[in-house]
């Protein structure tokens, strides 16, 4: 496999503090997007190479810096228990969602522009 010789593509990455000890980033929202697919914080920490105690830590986390649930842990029944996301977990994918898109369409122009100086011989 050959190394490509382009320069890097710049991209944002979002991380919303929401108090001195929590924020939200994409990680966490991902981690939300999978429980809401699989039903599962187990599966879904599967699917992001992490272990159950950390995708669980992560929905603590999560449900304590926002003051509200955003997944909701179901126990027992015939096929074990689940997790779903919360009218509130759905409205914090959202949103974030639209922030991160928001704040990369008003960006786009200077990471054209960063794209453009990454990789140039400059003359001091």
């Amino acid at each position: 496999m050959s190394k490509s010789t382009s320069p890097p593509v710049p991209a944002l990455s979002i991380r919303i503090d929401l108090d001195s000890e929590g924020r939200i980033g994409p990680g966490k929202i991902q981690l939300l997007e999978h429980i809401h697919a699989t039903g599962s914080i187990s599966a879904a920490g599967r699917a992001m190479a992490m272990s159950y105690k950390r995708a669980w830590d992560l929905v603590d986390e999560l449900n304590r810096i926002c003051g509200q649930p955003a997944v909701e842990r179901q126990t027992g029944g015939k096929n074990g228990g689940g997790a779903l996301l919360t009218p509130f977990g759905l409205t914090l994918i959202k949103r974030y969602r639209g922030i991160e898109n928001a704040a990369a369409t008003a960006s786009r122009k200077e990471l054209l522009a960063l794209k453009g100086d990454i990789g140039k011989k400059r003359r001091f």
